[in-house]
Parts: structure tokens; C-alpha cells; sequence
């Protein structure tokens, strides 16, 4: 992907990747293997660097979560 605002801080390189990732936010999701955390992931397509940023996740994504795992 190319888009005109994005840099790579590292080195300069303007293609990047986009991912996503979940991740446990607690006690109690971690003993349920709820993931309660969403990021979506930019990661450079020439060095690799990547940046996480935090996505706001529905009650409806994580109750589907819960029946899915």
C-alpha cells in the first residue's frame, strides 16, 4: 500500500502493510481467552518497522470472541 502522509520513520520508505492484532487486557479475559484489545499494525514493506495503534473494540466482537474460541 502507498499512501501520500505516510513515512517510514526509519528509513524514509513510503509502502507499508496494514495488520491487525488482538491481545488480552486482563485478569479475568486471560483466564476466559477473551481478547479484549484490538491494534491495527503499519509495518514497512522495505525495514520492517512496525507501529501499533489501539482500535476500539465492540461488547458484540467480544462476546463473539468468547463463543469463537
Amino acid at each position: 500500500m502507498s499512501h501520500p502522509n505516510y513515512t517510514c520513520p526509519k528509513c524514509r520508505n513510503r509502502t507499508y502493510v496494514v495488520g491487525q492484532m488482538r491481545a488480552t487486557g486482563g485478569t479475568w479475559s486471560k483466564i476466559f481467552d477473551v481478547q479484549t484489545q484490538k491494534f491495527t499494525s503499519v509495518t514497512c514493506e522495505r525495514c520492517s518497522y512496525t507501529e501499533f495503534y489501539k482500535t476500539k473494540t465492540s461488547a458484540m466482537s467480544n462476546v463473539f470472541d468468547l463463543f469463537t474460541n
